[in-house]
């Protein structure tokens, strides 16, 4: 399985943005009030393809799920960085991955015996008490390894999108119907790491007059869809 191409076919021409507050995160599916705030690991997932219109991805987070995603784009003058908060439902399923591979103790190489530099260098790492692991893989047949870096993918997918949306919502609302689409498409295939922390974006969307009147519809149509899936 193929471990390193993004599927968000995002649009040029976005504006400049630095660090946004916390606030700007939306709101998880659950509450993460009670997750546990005593295990020091850091966890980093990061790709790189210098051919690519997004060709930088960076995603740091704590073992509660908090921390940032950093992505560049060509043609900005800027890398957007923007803070992140995992779902319970997202973290659960990524920690389980994490604690599979024994990511920390292990010396295995996840990379095939192929190498495909073309669809970019995946880099996954695990630091903890000043214990710091790091591996690259461009394609792997390990099936925890590749599940886990299509985890950390569809994370960067969706923040990216929910950026390109507040920039729509802000400053280029024509692009509103077309973002539609692409959480549409991503969503159709499992492409987002919750579509649930979207909600509250999208009830927004479907009473913000300065969005076409066509995107506010299609925003009213994905929340049926989110709120129906399993």
């Amino acid at each position: 399985m193929g471990a390193a191409v993004f599927g968000v076919a995002q649009q040029p021409g976005g504006a400049k943005h630095n660090v946004r507050p916390e606030t700007s995160v939306p709101a998880p599916a659950t509450s993460s009030d009670e997750r546990p705030a005593t295990d020091p690991s850091k966890f980093y997932y990061e790709f790189n393809q210098p051919e690519f219109y997004v060709h930088h991805i960076a995603i740091e987070h704590d073992a509660n799920g908090r921390g940032r995603v950093t992505f560049e784009r060509k043609r900005q003058d800027a890398p957007v960085v923007e803070p992140l908060e995992i779902s319970n439902a997202a973290l659960a399923r990524i920690n389980a991955l994490w604690q599979t591979l024994g990511f920390l103790s292990s010396g295995e190489s996840y990379q095939s015996e192929r190498q495909f530099p073309h669809l970019g260098t995946s880099r996954l790492s695990v630091e903890r008490n000043g214990v710091k692991r790091v591996t690259e893989l461009n394609w792997t047949k390990h099936q925890e390894a590749s599940a886990l870096v299509n985890e950390y993918r569809r994370l960067a997918d969706q923040a990216m999108l929910l950026f390109d949306i507040s920039v729509a919502r802000e400053s280029q609302p024509l692009n509103g119907p077309k973002l539609m689409e692409e959480l549409e498409i991503l969503l159709k295939r499992n492409g987002l790491s919750d579509p649930k922390q979207m909600l509250p974006m999208l009830k927004d969307i479907t009473s913000d007059e300065h969005l076409p009147l066509i995107a506010r519809n299609h925003a009213t149509r994905l929340i049926k869809k989110i709120e129906n899936r399993k």
